[in-house]
């Protein structure tokens, strides 16, 4: 974009733009302009000057990203996708794969932000400043422990670590896959809240991630696993039937293991080992 774009803001641009940034908006939407500038097209032709000049990008239709002066006179910058994501669709939370990678439980870097939602979202994956989202809608009652963070002075809310290991287990597909969040919770065994996760696991109502769950835990050599009397709850959530250890994966199952009433098909050496 030229240089003299950058530079040509009117004193009433420069203004509404640095009341915004004073209220920390540096994402807003067509409604807060309205509430600076009054409602009307003529708000919304100033937006999109703002957008023609650089100074706006549009994230989605009604949703604009202030860019930040460090981007200089060629619009470069990186925007954290985690802090867009949060505008996408209210209430949501960045969950799946992308929270793995947040706790640092996987050394994979997920090339789609994912978030999950209990609301509806047309787009469900939107292209924004070049970075890929996908939007999972799950039902209400599945919409639960999420961890508060902040980028700047924007809230950012994430799975937390014990919900990110059921959701995953609930969509390996999301999530790189079984053999993934095997690693995961090797690499997170320590910090993981076994109370906390049995509390979820009944909150959560799926058999087959109590299964996965239980088979995984027993396969995995902690050096402090969880004590018997978790263990014995996940035998207690067990539901009939037997469900795929990665339903993502086509290899056909070599063996099921009754107590757990799950199909492995998947290498089970890539499932265990040491923490």
């Amino acid at each position: 974009m030229a240089y003299h774009h950058i530079i040509s803001l009117s004193h009433a641009e420069a203004s509404f733009l640095t009341s915004l940034a004073a209220r920390g908006k540096d994402i807003f939407s067509t409604r807060d302009a309205y509430g600076v500038l009054g409602p009307g097209k003529t708000t919304r032709d100033f937006l999109e000057r703002l957008v023609y000049k650089g100074w706006l990008e549009r994230i989605e239709k009604g949703k604009y990203l202030i860019i930040p002066l460090e981007a200089g006179p060629d619009r470069v910058w990186t925007e954290d996708s985690f802090l867009i994501a949060g505008h996408l669709i209210r209430p949501s939370m960045v969950a799946y794969w992308s929270a793995l990678s947040y706790w640092n439980l996987t050394d994979q870097v997920p090339r789609v932000t994912y978030l999950q939602t209990p609301a509806r979202k047309e787009n469900r994956a939107p292209k924004v400043l070049g970075m890929q989202f996908q939007i999972v809608r799950v039902k209400d009652r599945r919409f639960f422990g999420g961890h508060s963070d902040s980028i700047g002075e924007s809230p950012v809310w994430v799975t937390d670590r014990e919900k990110t290991i059921i959701d995953c287990l609930d969509r390996p597909d999301l999530s790189g896959g079984v053999g993934e969040v095997a690693n995961a919770l090797r690499e997170g065994a320590e910090e993981l809240d076994w109370k906390r996760t049995t509390e979820y696991l009944r909150r959560f109502g799926s058999g087959a991630v109590v299964k996965r769950l239980g088979f995984l835990v027993e396969s995995i050599k902690f050096s402090e696993p969880p004590r018997p009397e978790f263990i014995d709850e996940w035998q207690s959530l067990l539901t009939a039937g037997i469900s795929r250890l990665d339903p993502s994966s086509p290899r056909k199952p070599h063996r099921i293991v009754t107590r757990w009433r799950i199909e492995v098909n998947l290498p089970e050496e890539g499932l265990g080992g040491s923490p």
